[in-house]
C-alpha cells in the first residue's frame, strides 16, 4: 500500500523553486523600471523644472560707479561746476543704489597734485556731510599715482545689476510632450521683463533692512500707562460727530 502524501523533503524543494522564481521575475521587473527612464531623460520629478524662476534666474552682481573728479596743481578746492557734478552723482546714488554699500572716496597718493588733491577731498567730505552722510557711510582711501600728472579724485559705490535670462529657446514641440513638462521657453519672457523693471536688483538677493521706529508716540503711551492714565488721544467737541443737526 502506497501512501498519498507528498514527502516533506519535496514539498520545501518545489516551495523553494517558486520562491527563487519570484524572486527573478521582481529582479527583472525592477531592472526593466530603471531602463524606462532613460527613455525620457528630463522626466525628473524636481521644483527647478517647473518653476520659472529657478528654470530661468535673474542674475544679480555688483558693477562700480565711478565720478572723477579733475583737480589742477595749485587749485584750493573744488570749482562750482565740480560741486554741482558732485551733488548730481550724490542724487542718482540715492535714487539708485537705496542704501546697499558705501561711498568710496579714492585721492591719488605721490602725483603732482597730492596737497591740492588733499584739499579738495577735505571739502568733498563737508559737502557730504552737509548732504546728510555720516561719516560710517563714507570710506576715504589712497591710491598710489606716483609718476601722474594730475590724476583725479574718484568717487565711486557699488552699484547693483539684474542681468535678466535670455529667452527664444523653441525647441521643444508643443504639440507631443509625454513627460507632461513645461517647455523650454515657459515663463521666460516674465522673468525678463521683471528684471529689466526692478529699480533696486538688490531686493532679488533678500528682504531691506527695517528703519529705526518712531517713539515719540510710543514713549508718551508707556508713560500714562506706568502712572495709569488713559492711554486714548484726548477728544475735543470739534472731533465729535454732530448727530442733532440733522
Amino acid at each position: 500500500m502506497t501512501s498519498s502524501k507528498t514527502p516533506k523533503t519535496s514539498r520545501r524543494s518545489r516551495m523553494g523553486k517558486s520562491g527563487a522564481t519570484l524572486l527573478a521575475v521582481c529582479v527583472v521587473a525592477l531592472t526593466m523600471v530603471g531602463c524606462k527612464r532613460d527613455q525620457y531623460p528630463t522626466a525628473v520629478v524636481g521644483w527647478t523644472l517647473i518653476d520659472p524662476a529657478q528654470r530661468h534666474p535673474i542674475l544679480v552682481s555688483q558693477e562700480p560707479t565711478d565720478h572723477f573728479i579733475r583737480v589742477a596743481n595749485g587749485s584750493i578746492g573744488l570749482t562750482p561746476a565740480q560741486r554741482a557734478k558732485l551733488i548730481d552723482f550724490v542724487n542718482r546714488y540715492r535714487a539708485t543704489n537705496a542704501g546697499n554699500s558705501r561711498l568710496v572716496v579714492s585721492v591719488p597718493s605721490g602725483a603732482e597734485n597730492e596737497v591740492s588733491a588733499m584739499n579738495s577731498v577735505l571739502e568733498v567730505r563737508n559737502l557730504l556731510a552737509d548732504y546728510g552722510f555720516s561719516e560710517s557711510s563714507i570710506s576715504v582711501e589712497a591710491y598710489e599715482a606716483e609718476g601722474a600728472g594730475q590724476p583725479p579724485i574718484r568717487v565711486s559705490y557699488l552699484r547693483y545689476v539684474a542681468q535678466p535670462p535670455e529667452c527664444g529657446d523653441w525647441s521643444t514641440n508643443l504639440a507631443y510632450e509625454p513627460t507632461n513638462l513645461p517647455y523650454s521657453n515657459f515663463g521666460c519672457a516674465t522673468q525678463r521683463n521683471f528684471g529689466a523693471q526692478i529699480a533696486n536688483p538688490a531686493d532679488l538677493l533678500g528682504p531691506r533692512s527695517m528703519t529705526a521706529r518712531s517713539s515719540e508716540r510710543r514713549d508718551q503711551v508707556w508713560n500714562k500707562y506706568i502712572r495709569g492714565e488713559p492711554t486714548a488721544a484726548k477728544r475735543t467737541k470739534d472731533d465729535a460727530v454732530d448727530t442733532e443737526s440733522n
